[in-house]
């Protein structure tokens, strides 16, 4: 399992975490991070584009002209799509171009994009966000003392941190969100992460693929077993059993 050395807001290591090891150092699948990133950014566009069509162009719907004996082409409306101003054929429709894709592929997108910020040594845990003010200079201040190079931050942390979400609101480039709400798309957008130590344990147990081992099932002794069981039948079923078993009358004798 990775391990992964904690700091506070100083920059000095006060503690290690152990991360999953198939969350944090799973195998990069390219094509499953194209895939995530298309369809977040599908599901952003607006779709509002429109054209107008014959029938929505301004324009009377006369016959300029009688159909023959003039020598012209014949004509049916001056909002006809062959003239100028009239309206446009097959033009685009507002639509929606957001798609869904499998809760496992999603999963397994944001796997892969942790595991390279592990991998290229852009993960830092930080132990936790005590802020003691909503300033935006106190902050920046903080996350200079980290890597002042880096452009781009994205901050993971756990809901309820106002002074946090408003000192870092601000900042151009940096970016605030909780682990529920984090998306392959946005790892690979920013570059670097930087995760509380709760969020890292709770990425870790959200995304392992290890499941808890299951209880033994409790064995029963057989007369209880058979309790049960007859216990377990609807009562038009237990009447049925019980007319079945019991014994047949014998037939009346006939009088000579």
């Amino acid at each position: 399992m990775p391990v992964v050395d904690v700091k506070n807001l100083d920059g000095k290591k006060v503690g290690t975490v152990e991360l999953a090891d198939d969350v944090f150092s799973a195998k990069v699948n390219q094509n499953l991070l194209h895939e995530a990133v298309r369809q977040h950014l599908a599901g952003q566009r607006a779709g509002t584009h429109k054209t107008k069509e014959k029938s929505e162009v301004s324009g009377s719907g006369r016959k300029l002209w009688r159909q023959k004996g003039t020598g012209r082409a014949r004509i049916g409306s001056i909002r006809s799509p062959l003239w100028r101003h009239g309206g446009t054929v097959h033009g685009p429709k507002p639509r929606d171009y957001s798609y869904a894709l499998p809760k496992k592929m999603i999963l397994a997108a944001l796997r892969s994009a942790l595991s390279i910020k592990l991998a290229e040594s852009k993960l830092t845990v930080v132990e936790g966000w005590v802020l003691e003010s909503h300033k935006t200079k106190a902050f920046r201040e903080a996350l200079a003392k980290f890597d002042d190079e880096t452009r781009t931050i994205l901050v993971v942390d756990n809901g309820g941190n106002v002074n946090l979400e408003r000192a870092s609101r601000n900042l151009e480039g940096v970016s605030l969100v909780a682990p529920t709400a984090l998306k392959p798309y946005d790892l690979m957008r920013h570059d670097y992460l930087m995760l509380s130590r709760e969020a890292a344990l709770k990425l870790s147990r959200a995304l392992s693929a290890a499941k808890p081992a299951s209880e033994p099932a409790v064995e029963t002794s057989a007369p209880k077993r058979k309790a049960a069981r007859a216990g377990s039948k609807p009562p038009a079923v237990r009447k049925s059993a019980e007319k079945k078993e019991r014994p047949e009358s014998k037939p009346k004798r006939k009088k000579d």
